[in-house]
């Protein structure tokens, strides 16, 4: 299966973190929450495939030795496969070659346990992750580290998947375009790449590096606002004991961590991992030259599939569409904005005649009994809306206009007054905290507005447009810094 899956990354440029395979262990994250009415923990599926290094003729011995019946995929004989036309080429292979083979692909898994090793280390010393969405990575912790460029491409990767919780590593040009700039000290312009804007920190002089979410860069289909419309399950994952097999994973790949200078493949390419093995004598000529035959033949099928799937596209005019910016989130109910913030707002307990009629903020109707609001990503107008709103008349200055009015139209004002009041405070306290947070990195953060787009809630700093409105915001990315798990060789 290994041998198969080397062949088949080799053909597609696959990296030496991507020629080593398939890990003994992983963890994946869940899409959803699961629930509607709290944040749930991220626990994820730990993964564990402990039949891994056994061959399909062991599974045979190990079925028949104890009775049990299996079943044959009918596809296992079907050419248009890859891994069937390798695993089909390989089948008369002589013990050398697999031998061969498996020795480079286990150099390979070692170098992948070497370059987590040294990345989490990284991660643990020069990133800190701010609860508003946004990371700083200190450039003179990695500049005194010296780290192989591999490590901190998978490095940066990590934290890019993390910010912006894409899936997808990041790869060739854009790999070298963030290794470059890490390495620039102390780093003086700003970048834009895998979702992501990366900038000098304010106040660091170059010394560190922001990394905040880019809002103007399109999202993958699966990523945006999501909202739960499913009933509450009970959690049946053990976390403590899921916790405690990936400790026990991680402790042991920490002891079979090797030293650089045994790591043949660090300073190499996926295209010149064969001619390393075979300069080392890993492998010999014979086994070199198979191993090309099917690299070629895999290139081949890959780039007419490639063709086809080009081809159709033209003709049928498929197109990519991104996720809408804003999206209606009802009372009660948690949207999971942009896979970072998990939001909630309700109204606080109020009279049945105050909800009967409508609240007001800064003279405005802002919510009704049944609104339905919208989550959005903040920009330069709520700033300016918050400046206004800052500087607004106290209700001191207003109740002076009020004296000639009759007393239910005095009772009305002073209502308004004081949600006028409470409204002028409460952005002026965000301003306040605003100025401290990195002006790329407020984009990044999440919004309530009514239908009108009054901007009523900045939760994660706490501004509240209206004393009747409860919101929460929680800082939760579905995949953690470090992306998914995995250990031992």
């Amino acid at each position: 299966m290994q041998a198969e899956l080397f062949v088949i990354r080799l053909s597609r440029n696959s990296g030496i973190l991507g020629l080593a395979g398939m890990p003994f262990t992983s963890q994946i994250f869940s899409s959803h929450t699961h629930s509607h009415t709290e944040v749930s923990r991220n626990y994820g599926i730990l993964l564990v495939r402990p039949l891994l290094d056994f061959s399909k003729e062991d599974m045979y011995k190990i079925c028949q030795g104890s009775d049990q019946e299996w079943v044959e995929d009918p596809t296992n004989q079907s050419l248009l496969y890859a891994r069937n036309r390798i695993r089909m080429s390989l089948r008369d292979a002589s013990c050398a070659f697999k031998n061969e083979l498996q020795a480079v692909i286990t150099a390979c898994r070692k170098t992948r346990v070497y370059i987590d090793h040294v990345c989490h280390a990284l991660m643990s010393k020069a990133v800190t992750v701010s609860h508003l969405g946004y990371a700083v990575i200190d450039l003179e912790i990695l500049n005194q580290s010296k780290v192989e460029d591999i490590c901190l491409s998978k490095f940066i990767s990590l934290v890019l998947q993390f910010i912006s919780q894409r899936h997808r590593p990041l790869r060739g040009n854009t790999s070298k375009l963030l290794v470059g700039y890490l390495r620039s000290f102390p780093c003086k312009t700003s970048v834009t790449a895998a979702g992501c804007f990366l900038s000098p920190a304010p106040g660091s002089r170059g010394t560190k590096a922001l990394v905040c979410c880019s809002v103007d860069s399109p999202l993958p289909s699966n990523i945006g606002l999501s909202h739960q419309h499913f009933q509450a399950v009970q959690e049946h994952s053990t976390p403590d004991e899921i916790e405690q097999i990936i400790a026990d994973g991680k402790s042991y790949a920490d002891h079979l961590v090797p030293n650089a200078s045994d790591m043949p493949f660090l300073e190499v390419t996926s295209k010149s991992v064969l001619t390393e093995a075979r300069r080392l004598g890993m492998i010999s000529e014979a086994t070199h030259t198979n191993i090309l035959s099917l690299q070629k033949e895999e290139i081949e099928h890959f780039k007419s599939k490639s063709e086809v799937k080009a081809d159709y596209k033209s003709k049928h005019g498929v197109k990519s569409i991104s996720t809408s910016p804003s999206e209606p989130l009802p009372p009660g109910q948690i949207c999971c904005f942009m896979n970072r913030f998990f939001i909630t707002w309700k109204l606080s307990e109020v009279s049945e005649e105050a909800l009967e009629g409508e609240s007001r903020c800064g003279g405005k109707s802002c919510i009704g009994h049944d609104t339905v609001l919208e989550v959005r990503n903040m920009s330069e107008q709520d700033w300016l809306y918050l400046s206004d709103l800052s500087k607004s008349h106290t209700s001191g200055n207003l109740q002076e206009q009020s004296n000639s009015l009759d007393r239910k139209v005095d009772q009305r004002k002073e209502e308004t007054d004081t949600s006028l009041d409470y409204a002028r405070i409460s952005a002026q306290r965000a301003l306040q905290s605003l100025k401290s947070i990195p002006a790329a990195a407020r984009r990044g953060l999440p919004v309530l507005v009514n239908s009108q787009g009054l901007l009523l809630s900045i939760p994660s700093i706490d501004f509240q447009g209206c004393s009747c409105l409860m919101v929460s915001a929680t800082f939760k990315p579905k995949v953690p810094l470090g992306g998914d798990h995995s250990s031992f060789v």
